[in-house]
């Protein structure tokens, strides 16, 4: 990384750093300049892999959602390699319906990968605001300390890359043992300094509530000046298991609604229905009943 990039993220941190300080009570909750009342309600398209791009699209604009968490990665709708020709169809596809790519879930987290620039160069050039970055994983042969410190200099870098083309990276806490960013105290050690506007936060509420048990308010606080997006989605616990179910039948509480209304968030919400199995092509109308009665839920809790 260059001298002036770093440069950079130093004078960005300093900014952010002094605008919270003068403004202390003020959230800095999403970074959407065109953001209204109204939230940018998308959905997580991975069990659509089978329908064209038009089907895709005329489909989720049936329902009612704004746009789409798109899987641009391995196994998604596009392969990354793929991406600078087959991208610009998803997104016409998607415009004729009214809706846009809120999201790209993408397999990017290292800013040397040659692919990482391409991807991001397409979707910057195509409009896109938001990807999604591949999570990182503790090796428990190192010390926690040490894997911190090296993936935080490792953002830092992506972080200016990011800045140059005007998109904003989303890392999402995810439970388990051997994710960074699942106790959430980590991944606001990696983001120090980092600008929510180059790598902010995905909050994924669900697995909040996985780790945290009835603590997850507290790192929500602890967090939530990084967070740009907000994923939804519920679980039950069967045993030691945890079951994946619809949304308002599990152990989210709606509660959090009012704390993300009582921090004025402005940033999108990504709806993720993971209770079906999503690898089958002839379960895709469960999957569209399924996203619909979610969001008609999710528009009751935001009331």
């Amino acid at each position: 990384m260059t001298t002036s990039r770093r440069q950079f993220i130093a004078a960005s941190a300093a900014s952010v750093a002094a605008s919270f300080a003068a403004a202390p009570f003020q959230s800095a909750l999403g970074n959407d300049d065109t953001a209204s009342d109204k939230n940018t309600i998308c959905v997580f398209t991975k069990p659509f892999n089978s329908l064209t791009f038009d089907e895709l699209a005329e489909k989720i604009a049936e329902i009612g959602y704004d746009g789409i968490e798109a899987p641009i990665r391995r196994g998604g709708h596009i392969e990354p390699e793929a991406c600078a020709d087959e991208l610009p169809k998803l997104v016409e596809a998607l415009a004729k319906y009214g809706l846009e790519i809120t999201v790209m879930t993408s397999d990017i987290n290292d800013p040397a990968d040659p692919l990482t620039e391409r991807v991001l160069r397409t979707a910057a050039t195509l409009g896109i605001q938001r990807y999604r970055m591949k999570y990182v994983h503790y090796s428990p042969d190192r010390a926690i300390n040490d894997q911190l410190a090296d993936w935080h200099d490792q953002f830092v870098d992506l972080a200016a890359l990011n800045h140059d083309f005007g998109i904003t990276g989303l890392y999402q806490n995810h439970a388990g043992t051997k994710y960074m960013g699942a106790a959430i105290w980590d991944l606001d050690r990696v983001l120090d300094g980092i600008a929510p506007t180059d790598i902010g936060m995905a909050y994924d509420i669900r697995h909040a509530t996985v780790e945290g048990g009835t603590s997850w308010p507290t790192t929500f606080r602890m967090i939530r000046d990084h967070i740009d997006t907000v994923y939804v989605k519920d679980f039950v616990w069967e045993g030691t298991k945890m079951k994946n179910v619809p949304l308002g039948e599990g152990r989210v509480a709606p509660a959090f609604f009012n704390m993300l209304a009582e921090t004025d968030f402005t940033g999108p919400i990504s709806l993720h229905e993971e209770y079906i199995d999503h690898k089958a092509p002839e379960l895709v109308p469960q999957h569209l009943a399924a996203i619909k009665k979610d969001l008609a839920t999710l528009q009751d809790m935001m009331k």
